[in-house]
């Protein structure tokens, strides 16, 4: 069964990249092992650790479509229309790119309603993830996050970006979490807990 889910890579202190966007300090899991793991475009691809080898395959194998903010897309130029994760992308946005046709691959959306909406036509029986904080407040916030996971890093940021900052319909609550130790990241899967 399909779900949405958001996943971040988050330091300690709960930042998921330093005031100026910068990621730095937190993604050296990606390259942490000797397991190789392709992607889905060929210019990129990972070197893990077993135990993040096996998520990481197990994330890109049932992948069916991503949702993202415009800011990231504009951050990393729309992946070229070609995101590593291989599934298409949706943009939440209030103004869609005047070159949008540079993108064929990439959908637009007016909110995140529409976004996950659109997803789901898209990824079919795959799952939906969400790649950036403030459309994961929003989703979780209107009760469309069927899963929250975080890949911890061992590092105190003190400022930053947090994942989930000025959530409207706080406490959101979860189920105990699935737990997989890896080379400089703990991976968490927490399940929204449904009343």
């Amino acid at each position: 069964m399909s779900k949405v889910y958001t996943h971040m890579t988050m330091s300690l202190d709960g930042f998921i990249a330093d005031p100026q966007d910068g990621i730095d300090e937190l993604f050296d899991w990606y390259n942490a092992g000797s397991v190789s793991v392709p992607t889905a475009d060929e210019r990129w691809s990972f070197s893990l650790d077993e135990a993040s080898a096996e998520l990481m395959r197990d994330v890109l194998a049932k992948a069916g479509a991503l949702v993202c903010g415009r800011r990231l897309f504009d951050i990393t130029n729309g992946w070229d229309d070609s995101h590593p994760g291989g599934a298409p992308v949706v943009v939440v946005t209030h103004h869609t790119p005047d070159d949008a046709d540079r993108w064929p691959k990439t959908s637009f959306a007016d909110d995140v309603e529409s976004g996950i909406a659109r997803a789901k036509e898209l990824a079919g029986d795959k799952d939906i993830s969400i790649a950036s904080a403030d459309i994961a407040r929003q989703a979780l916030d209107l009760g469309l996050v069927d899963e929250v996971d975080v890949s911890l890093v061992p590092v105190l940021m003190g400022e930053g970006i947090p994942y989930f900052a000025n959530l409207g319909a706080a406490p959101h609550r979860f189920e105990d979490p699935v737990v997989i130790p890896g080379v400089r990241a703990t991976h968490l899967r927490y399940p929204v807990k449904r009343d």
